[in-house]
């Protein structure tokens, strides 16, 4: 399946956490925190402004951070992303 974001919305992939152990106890996916970078996989058109469009400034295969509760999880072939606006992208990691 294909998802193309509209406007100022950019799909992000997760980056998975490396399992971490805690003094030799692996500690249950379902007691770890969702990972909160990704990958951009593809961005919108840009949002509109006085009748002008504005580019995002994130592009695809950026690596980013986004907040905890930010943005809309959506499954794409059995693998967890993120759909949300470029406002709520906290930063590019580069």
């Amino acid at each position: 399946m294909k998802v193309k974001p509209l406007h100022d919305r950019v799909l992000i992939k997760r980056i998975e956490a490396k399992e971490q152990k805690k003094g030799g106890i692996i500690i249950p996916d379902t007691a770890k925190e969702k990972p909160m970078e990704g990958k951009v996989i593809a961005v919108g058109s840009g949002r509109l402004e006085k009748g002008e469009r504005i580019p995002l400034e994130v592009k695809k295969g950026d690596k980013v951070l986004f907040g905890k509760y930010a943005g809309t999880e959506i499954k794409i072939d059995d693998v967890e992303h993120v759909i949300l606006r470029e406002d709520e992208v906290l930063g590019i990691i580069g």
